[in-house]
């Protein structure tokens, strides 16, 4: 008996969650370990207690949110590859994958799956992952063969999908109603490459001012969040 016993635990894979949101963290927990060889080990929101977590409990996956309370999901990524951690990372998000789901994986990030797919299709994702696998839907996966098949990038569906990480995540930001200042010191920057960074978008996304600019970005982030 106790050999099973080890055996068990050897064979369970540790996951640590990472989102802002305490029901969401919630609902994930509750489906991960419906898995008999599955555990969270822990769950953050913090781009530092998430690094920290890491170091403390030795995850076998990641499983993040692409916005978070004080960062970027995909800062976050880059961060723990940065560091030279290879570990898994599955980003799971209720934003669009396919204006997501390529920048995760640049980031460094081994899949992306959205919150509005199955219970079962998400913890396929976290399976595939864990075997050592990219994973992505059928449509993200079609668009990035469809780059290589033309050997650059297809023809955007949105102007927003030009917007560099930076830009995006500026744009976000401009969408929750925050000024240049906040932005900045939220983000680590001078007022000056904000500002650099609102002017790139204006031009991408063909905005003539500021008003413009802050209409489109609210209006986005309405239709982001009605998924």
């Amino acid at each position: 008996m106790m050999s099973t016993a080890v055996e068990s635990e050897v064979n369970t894979h540790t996951i640590l969650i990472v989102d802002d949101h305490p029901i969401v963290r919630v609902g994930i927990r509750k489906l991960i370990e419906m898995e008999d060889d599955l555990r969270v080990c822990a769950e953050e929101e913090l781009l530092d207690d998430t690094l920290t977590a890491i170091a403390e409990h030795h995850p076998d996956l990641v499983l993040l949110d692409i916005f978070l309370k004080d960062s970027d999901g995909l800062d976050i990524a880059k961060t723990i590859r940065a560091r030279g951690m290879t570990l898994p990372i599955l980003v799971l998000s209720l934003h669009d994958e396919m204006l997501f789901a390529e920048r995760a994986l640049s980031a460094g990030a081994n899949g992306y799956i959205m919150k509005s797919e199955s219970s079962s299709r998400i913890v396929e994702a976290v399976r595939q992952v864990l075997r050592g696998d990219i994973y992505v839907s059928e449509r993200v996966r079609q668009r990035i063969l469809q780059k290589l098949a033309h050997d650059g990038p297809v023809r955007s569906s949105s102007p927003v999908e030009t917007l560099s990480d930076r830009e995006l995540e500026v744009y976000r930001m401009i969408g929750q109603g925050r000024g240049t200042r906040e932005i900045a010191d939220k983000m680590g920057l001078s007022i000056k490459t904000v500002e650099t960074h609102r002017s790139h978008i204006k031009k991408k996304l063909c905005l003539s001012n500021a008003t413009a600019l802050v209409k489109s970005a609210v209006q986005w982030m309405q239709e982001e969040k009605a998924g």
